[in-house]
């Protein structure tokens, strides 16, 4: 360390560290210097350094491997959302949405898909109308592109009048085209959605979920699916998805008051 410079506190410690494998000093795969060659490195104590191992693990930059040491973690793929704001139809007749995937990529779900009565987020009560905490019908898949780690939770709570309306939808099986259908089917088409996109931090419930670091923020995109009968909500789709594997990608339309060249200008 030059002279003069202060010792480094752990959270300095673990800038510094993220900074070498930033740049590819250290890379993923790679295991950290043993402790004591950081301690002389930046003159600091043993719980220091500890304690920035710590952070960083806590990140999802590093863990742990017991006598192996501290391995750096490869950084995950980011995938794009591209924010067309079209949704289609698949060739197995189910609704698609704009959603974290590339072209021809096949995703599949962790586990059993669940459908339960569970305390709905203030999210889903304030949509519904309902007090907080009120069960609600939850349909539940974790799923990823094939092949790799878990990837996004996708919870979609049904409102009592769309379970009312069109009890196949709590059913394991919902039939062709999905819960979608049986409500359209119901009298409720055409449906219309609106998407909520917002950042906040994981429960620890979606963080084992998603093998992730609770340190780490989420993304989290609601869809609220709203009847055509009587306009009144129906469903709200939330998926989580870890903040470091995705991207948000709008394309920017020109209105036609920012045509170019300007009227009256050559």
């Amino acid at each position: 360390m030059p002279i003069g410079r202060e010792t480094p506190t752990h959270s300095e410690l673990a800038q510094l560290l993220r900074g070498r494998i930033e740049r590819g000093e250290i890379r993923a795969g790679d295991t950290l210097p043993p402790i004591t060659d950081l301690m002389d490195e930046y003159e600091v104590s043993r719980s220091t350094v500890r304690s920035a191992i710590t952070q960083l693990a806590s990140e999802g930059v590093v863990r742990t491997a017991g006598r192996k040491g501290t391995i750096v973690q490869p950084r995950p793929e980011r995938r794009r959302i591209r924010r067309s704001q079209v949704v289609t139809r698949s060739t197995a007749g189910m609704y698609v949405f704009p959603a974290a995937s590339y072209a021809d990529e096949v995703w599949v779900t962790h586990g059993t898909p669940k459908a339960s009565h569970e305390a709905a987020p203030p999210v889903v009560t304030d949509v519904f109308e309902l007090e907080a905490g009120a069960r609600v019908l939850r349909r539940r898949r974790v799923m990823s592109p094939e092949g790799e780690p878990p990837f996004q939770i996708v919870d979609t709570w049904l409102s009592p009048q769309a379970v009312e309306d069109a009890p196949r939808i709590a059913e394991p099986s919902t039939g062709p085209g999905g819960y979608l259908d049986r409500l359209e089917e119901a009298g409720h088409g055409p449906i219309q959605w609106t998407e909520h996109t917002q950042a906040r931090m994981p429960s620890s419930e979606e963080a084992r979920l998603l093998e992730m670091p609770t340190a780490l923020p989420v993304l989290q995109i609601a869809l609220v699916g709203c009847s055509g009968r009587d306009n009144q909500p129906l469903e709200v789709t939330i998926r989580v998805i870890p903040a470091d594997r995705v991207e948000l990608v709008s394309e920017l339309v020109r209105d036609e008051s920012a045509a170019w060249p300007r009227e009256g200008r050559q």
